[in-house]
């Protein structure tokens, strides 16, 4: 089933060590960056960097290499942009 909208879901789990999952749908081709950012703002990783078909995705994101913390995801799309907040416990 397609979606019908664009959509950044919370990751799961939240809080997580060290891996957590990423979902976001897109209604229509797009070319898509989603990208994890520290608290200062600082990319600590990308993980889309291209053109998607439509449909739903899940991204496992493994933060193995950064400190306990709060950080935030965007998703970016020609028409889209959402930002969410996760919590790194180890």
């Amino acid at each position: 089933e397609m979606p019908n909208t664009f959509s950044l879901s919370q990751n799961y789990p939240n809080p997580f060590n060290p891996v957590t999952r990423i979902s976001f749908s897109i209604p229509n081709n797009s070319y898509t960056k989603l990208r994890v950012y520290d608290i200062y703002g600082k990319q600590v990783a990308e993980l889309v960097n291209s053109e998607l078909e439509a449909g739903t995705y899940n991204i496992d994101f493994d933060a193995g290499n950064l400190g306990s913390g709060v950080y935030f995801y965007k998703i970016e799309t020609g028409k889209f942009s959402e930002t969410r907040k996760m919590m790194l416990v180890k």
